[in-house]
């Protein structure tokens, strides 16, 4: 009985340690995600904004709806695809912290 407890009690503070690395790298990649978001909205504002101005066809037909929706999609793009990177690369480097006997 008393091995039973010992052992529950070490599990339960081995899934802490899951679950305090796991939001670790969840706060990681949302980091990463917003920098790289504020960046390609930045990137893309730029030549949208230029573009309505200086070119006929644009300014005919991209309303400010038409230029809102292209910045935060290319934003949000950019947050998902950096925010996933981020985390499985922070995952797959801790995974192998924990790996005895592991060769490079």
């Amino acid at each position: 009985m008393a091995t039973s407890v010992a052992q529950s009690s070490s599990t339960l503070a081995s899934l802490d340690q899951k679950v305090d690395l796991a939001k670790r790298c969840s706060h990681e990649g949302v980091v990463a995600g917003a920098k790289a978001a504020i960046v390609a909205s930045i990137a893309t504002a730029i030549p949208t904004m230029a573009s309505v101005r200086m070119l006929p066809w644009a300014r005919a037909n991209l309303n400010h709806t038409a230029q809102a929706l292209i910045i935060t999609t290319v934003a949000g793009a950019a947050y998902f695809i950096v925010a996933d990177k981020t985390v499985l690369a922070t995952a797959r480097k801790n995974s192998f912290k924990h790996v005895p006997n592991m060769k490079p």
